[in-house]
C-alpha cells in the first residue's frame, strides 16, 4: 500500500479564525467593518488609531483562549516633525495567560528587524517588512487562557495614524507542552574591550532559541565581523557548548559580505538569514547636524529549522573582534539586539527597560 503525504492546509481545522483591528478592537464575530466613516456605515470607518504621548494602548486583549496569534501587521510613521526616532520610541509588549510582566518587550521597529529607527526591506519567513514600512510577523504565539498586546508611546509628542491587525485562531485545546514566545531587546552604546556582548542571559526553564536580530553601529575602523557567537546551555560556565566561527558566518555570509575586495558590503534577504540594512557612506549624507554618520548594519538569523534547545537555562553572547592589516584585534561598537525564543512559563523577570533617550541611535 502506498502512503501519501497530505499538506496540512488540506486537513480540516476545528478552529475559529478572528482578527483585531481598529474597527473591531475585540475581534468579535460579525463585527468587522461596522464603524461609520465619511462614506457611511461599514465604509472604511476607522482604519487607524492615534497613540497619545506617554500612554500605553492595548492593541489586543484576547480572553477566550486557548488560541494562537498567527500574524501581526503594523505600520506607522518613522518620524515626526520634531523627532526622528518613532520606531525606537514605541515599545511593544506581549503578555500571555494573565502575566503581570511581559514575555515580549522591544522597540516596535527592532522587533520587526527595523533597528536604528529606520525602515528597511526585510524578506524572511518570520518577519517581512514591505516598502515604506508594512511590518509583518509570522512567529506563532500560542496561549492557554489569554493574550494581551500593548504599545507604549514614549515619543515626545502624540503619534498619529497607527495601523494594525492581529490575526489569531481560537480552539478547544492547547497541547500541554506548547511553549510561549519571548523576545527581549538590549543595547550597549559602547561594548567593553575583551568582554562579549550579551544578547540574552537570565533565562531559566526549558525551551528553544529561535532568532537573533542585531543593529550594529561601527565605532572603529576596519572589518568588524570576526567575533564568535556562543550559546551557554544548561549549566555551561566558562566555555559554551556551541561556539561559531564568526559574525558574518553566523548570519550566513562569508568574506565580509562582498563579491570582491574593496567593494561595498551587499544587503541581502533570505528565508532565515539576512543583512537588510546598511547606512549610506558619509559622502552621500550630510546636513548641518551630521556630516559623517556612523556606519550602521543590521542582521537577522532565524533558527526555525535549527533551534537551540535548552532544558534548564540559556545564555547567548557574541565577541567584538575585528580584523586589520596587523591581524585580529578586540574592538568596541554600539550594539542593539533582539533575542527571540520559546520557553515554558514562568519566565525570569526582564531587567528594567531603558528610557527612550538611551535607545536612540547616535
Amino acid at each position: 500500500m502506498i502512503s501519501h503525504m497530505v499538506h496540512p492546509v488540506t486537513i480540516l481545522r476545528r478552529e475559529r479564525t478572528r482578527a483585531i483591528t481598529a474597527e473591531n478592537p475585540a475581534g468579535a464575530k460579525g463585527a468587522g467593518g461596522t464603524a461609520t466613516g465619511p462614506l457611511g456605515p461599514g465604509r472604511k470607518g476607522r482604519a487607524w488609531i492615534d497613540l497619545p504621548q506617554g500612554r500605553a494602548v492595548t492593541l489586543a486583549d484576547i480572553a477566550q483562549g486557548p488560541g494562537e496569534v498567527r500574524h501581526l501587521w503594523m505600520t506607522v510613521t518613522d518620524r515626526t516633525e520634531k523627532h526622528p526616532f518613532v520606531l525606537r520610541d514605541l515599545v511593544l509588549r506581549m503578555y500571555w495567560d494573565g502575566e503581570e510582566q511581559p514575555s515580549v518587550e522591544a522597540p516596535l521597529g527592532d522587533f520587526f528587524c527595523n533597528g536604528f529607527a529606520q525602515k528597511a526591506r526585510v524578506d524572511s519567513l518570520a518577519m517581512a517588512v514591505m516598502p515604506h514600512g508594512g511590518m509583518n510577523c509570522y512567529l506563532p504565539m500560542p496561549f492557554a487562557r489569554s493574550a494581551r498586546i500593548t504599545l507604549e508611546n514614549q515619543h515626545p509628542v502624540d503619534v498619529r495614524h497607527f495601523f494594525f491587525q492581529v490575526d489569531y485562531a481560537l480552539f478547544d485545546e492547547l497541547p500541554k507542552d506548547a511553549l510561549r514566545l519571548h523576545a527581549r531587546w538590549r543595547r550597549e552604546e559602547m561594548t567593553e574591550i575583551g568582554r562579549d556582548y550579551v544578547l540574552l542571559d537570565g533565562v531559566t526553564g526549558a525551551g528553544h532559541y529561535i532568532g537573533t536580530y542585531m543593529a550594529w553601529s561601527l565605532l572603529e575602523r576596519n572589518w568588524y565581523g570576526e567575533g564568535e557567537f556562543k550559546f551557554y546551555i544548561d549549566g555551561d560556565t566558562e566555555h559554551p557548548t556551541i561556539c561559531g566561527t564568526g559574525t558574518e558566518d553566523y548570519f550566513g555570509g562569508a568574506w565580509g559580505f562582498v563579491e570582491k575586495d574593496g567593494e561595498p558590503e551587499q544587503e541581502y534577504n533570505s528565508a532565515f538569514l539576512g543583512h537588510p540594512y546598511r547606512s549610506l557612506p558619509s559622502s552621500s549624507v550630510g546636513n548641518s547636524f551630521s556630516d559623517a554618520p556612523i556606519p550602521q548594519h543590521s542582521f537577522y538569523r532565524w533558527h526555525l529549522p535549527d533551534p537551540v534547545c535548552f532544558e534548564k537555562d540559556l545564555r547567548v553572547t557574541v565577541q567584538q573582534i575585528g580584523l586589520a592589516k596587523h591581524g585580529l584585534y578586540e574592538r568596541r561598537d554600539d550594539i542593539s539586539s533582539v533575542a527571540y525564543w520559546y520557553q515554558t512559563e514562568p519566565h525570569a523577570r526582564f531587567p528594567a527597560f531603558p528610557p527612550a533617550p538611551q535607545r536612540w541611535p547616535r
